[in-house]
């Protein structure tokens, strides 16, 4: 579990996390340029392929080679353990 907070503390992580939100199965050009027009991130493709690494190290997300490509994609089920964790109020 230390991986997924890990992950989840760097901004830049929480924003591919929020891309991939909005449109699943995105290349590293596709959320470079998204990161950039639409956060201002202007990271190298090197340093959110490391981010991406970490995001996969924590089952987050994972990516798959198409051609060329490698397309990333979006796992939510590692954030059900914080919810199962820590549950909200009234919901025992």
């Amino acid at each position: 579990m230390g991986d997924l907070y890990h992950a989840l503390s760097d901004q830049t992580r929480r924003l591919i996390l929020d891309e991939l939100t909005t449109q699943d199965g995105q290349s590293l050009f596709e959320l470079c340029s998204r990161l950039a027009m639409r956060h201002g991130i202007t990271s190298s493709r090197q340093a959110i392929s490391q981010h991406l690494g970490v995001l996969e190290d924590a089952g987050l997300v994972s990516s798959e080679r198409v051609g060329r490509t490698r397309i990333h994609h979006l796992h939510t089920a590692p954030l059900r353990e914080i919810i199962e964790r820590w549950p909200a109020p009234g919901k025992d």
